[in-house]
């Protein structure tokens, strides 16, 4: 493998393990960090190092700290499993140069990564996995005076500072019970002992350690939340609650099983905050999320900024100025008040909070937003498809001459991250103005369509006309 093969994605680099993901890389990659740190940060901080259930991540965690503590760069390893939003807040508790992360998040069992958080506790700027990258091409090794590692508790001080954010004895009076589900990742036990400490009733599933996540991906979205959802029917539970497997990512269930998504959920957090909590700042979603918070933030008053895809450029907006809340499709949300950083299991919390002080179940939050702001629908396929395949798409989405989509008018185009097509659809009850969003993976032959329209079956049509459009079952309408 030459070094121009190691890339890093929205969130770090990822790979299959034994095949691109090897001890060796790893290595490389941690050299690269050392490297970077060296030159860019006051190395004598330091660097903290955690990791989650996959398979050899504790090992891996382990040869990146003897690699960067060889460049004379002094390191923290977790002693334990670790949720990344954990390692992010030791990154600021601490005041170190930086954190890793040995983490592959969401993806299949097989896969493993490494994320890098900067000195502030949050996502590295894209300058500044420019620079790391290129330390990788350039095979940065450097050497140094071996540096001390020690082993740390990073969960503990974490778990003290978000319980800060939360009112957990309104939770507790609300009598409500939660679901809460770890999908075999490194949230376990987290919020289930937040929980048991104040007597909140809950059950937990999915909590042991089992790097082959049995039947799913660690990746709060429906099919995987299935067990969640049937737990949350037959436990008669008011929520559930899911996190990936890293758990800086959420998804919900509803008392009735439905799945509730991040786009939901970042709603229903942004207008409790406005009309709740009255914190400072203005609103950030990425690109491919729900328009539902431009009507929000619209109705008090709040700036909405938009942005790429991937939690690093919300960061990177967190950093330039005040930022209430920032999230993106995938599950990922932050608040700058706490971090510049996502968080399953801060988020999980304050659903919890919002429920008990609204007197309303998950469900019912839900209900009451569709009804203030109109229906909103949202559904996202994933197309594992060769590149070729995905570059001529979006050469064609993009062309001039691509004018309808199906049966409905583009009524406009929009490209800051991939091609997103405006429909002339009929909008339902005042609800979501329809569009597709065609955005293809810069790391691995995957092409995802994203769709919002004001109802469930109008979101399916739109999404079947924009996968044929890909694969060119039909050709491109013109007029």
């Amino acid at each position: 493998m030459t070094a121009n093969e190691i890339k890093f994605g929205t969130d770090g680099w990822r790979g299959v393990i034994a095949d691109d993901y090897t001890f060796e890389n790893v290595r490389r990659v941690a050299g690269a960090i050392a490297s970077y740190v060296l030159k860019n940060e006051d190395a004598a901080r330091g660097l903290v190092i955690a990791y989650d259930t996959r398979f050899g991540s504790r090992r891996f965690a382990q040869a990146a700290a003897e690699t960067i503590a060889m460049a004379g760069v002094p390191v923290k390893l977790a002693n334990d499993v670790t949720p990344t939003p954990a390692l992010s807040y030791a990154v600021k508790n601490l005041g170190t140069a930086g954190g890793v992360m040995i983490t592959s998040s969401h993806n299949p069992w097989n896969w493993n990564g490494v994320k890098f958080k900067a000195n502030y506790g949050g996502s590295a700027t894209p300058a500044i996995i420019r620079q790391i990258e290129a330390e990788v091409r350039a095979e940065a090794a450097p050497r140094g005076t071996a540096a001390k590692i020690e082993e740390v508790d990073f969960k503990s001080p974490y778990v003290a500072a978000i319980t800060r954010f939360a009112d957990l004895d309104t939770i507790a009076r609300s009598k409500f019970k939660f679901a809460i589900d770890c999908m075999y990742g490194a949230g376990r036990d987290v919020l289930s002992e937040i929980f048991s400490a104040r007597g909140i009733d809950h059950v937990q599933i999915r909590a042991e350690v089992n790097p082959l996540f049995p039947g799913i991906n660690p990746e709060p979205i429906e099919p995987h939340v299935r067990l969640l959802q049937e737990t949350v029917v037959q436990e008669k539970c008011h929520a559930g609650f899911a996190t990936d497997g890293d758990a800086d990512r959420i998804g919900a269930a509803a008392e009735d099983g439905s799945f509730v998504d991040s786009h939901k959920i970042f709603s229903i957090l942004l207008q409790w905050l406005v009309t709740r909590r009255d914190w400072p700042g203005d609103v950030v979603r990425a690109f491919n999320t729900t328009r539902m918070l431009d009507r929000i933030a619209a109705k008090h008053g709040r700036k909405l900024l938009e942005c790429g895809i991937g939690f690093k450029y919300i960061c990177d907006l967190m950093m330039e100025r005040e930022i209430l809340i920032g999230g993106e499709e995938s599950g990922g949300i932050g608040f700058q008040r706490h971090l510049p950083e996502r968080d399953g299991i801060l988020n999980s919390l304050l659903l919890a909070n919002v429920m008990a002080e609204e007197g309303k179940s998950l469900g019912q939050l839900v209900a009451a937003l569709q009804s203030e702001y109109g229906p909103h629908f949202y559904a996202r396929r994933d197309l594992h498809i060769p590149n070729e395949m995905k570059d001529t798409a979006i050469a064609r989405a993009a062309s001039h001459e691509t004018r309808t989509l199906g049966r409905y008018n583009i009524v406009r185009k929009e490209s800051l991250d991939g091609i997103k097509f405006f429909l002339d659809a009929p909008v339902r009850s005042r609800g979501a103005e329809a569009w597709v969003l065609l955005r293809s993976s810069g790391t691995e032959p995957l092409m995802r369509i994203y769709s919002e329209a004001s109802s469930p079956e109008l979101v399916q049509e739109i999404l079947e006309e924009a996968v044929s459009f890909v694969e060119a079952k039909a050709p491109a309408a013109t007029r």
